[in-house]
């Protein structure tokens, strides 16, 4: 009786089950690359300079920009060309940081003049 239990539980726990990232074969890895890149060359952020390489079907980003939003559009548009998943190593600039909070910033300050005005 025990070894019967052993066996059942050595099935169910045994070999982890393939996910899709792990399935991918090195000639889709190749395909979906490629198509990242050439979406890349017609795309603004391809000016960035930003390298990519995928593995298992998992996109890896890296690189520098001085534009918050092309962190995120490198990601949808790794996902976009296939990829599984995406690690974006991608780093943003203090620059554009600081644009970005200030932005934020002056959209609040506008936001709270519209609701006194309101009143």
């Amino acid at each position: 009786m025990l070894k019967i239990i052993l066996v059942l539980l050595l099935a169910i726990c045994g070999a982890p089950a393939q996910t899709k990232s792990q399935g991918a074969t090195a000639p889709q890895d190749a395909q979906i690359e490629k198509e990242i890149r050439a979406r890349l060359a017609k795309s603004v952020i391809g000016k960035d300079g930003f390298t990519v390489r995928v593995q298992g079907g998992v996109a890896y980003w890296d690189g520098t920009t001085d534009v918050v939003q092309h962190k995120g559009s490198a990601t949808r548009m790794a996902k976009s060309a296939g990829a599984q998943k995406v690690v974006n190593h991608i780093k943003v600039g203090d620059a554009a940081k600081e644009k970005a909070a200030g932005n934020l910033e002056q959209g609040r300050r506008r936001a709270q003049i519209k609701r006194s005005q309101l009143r």
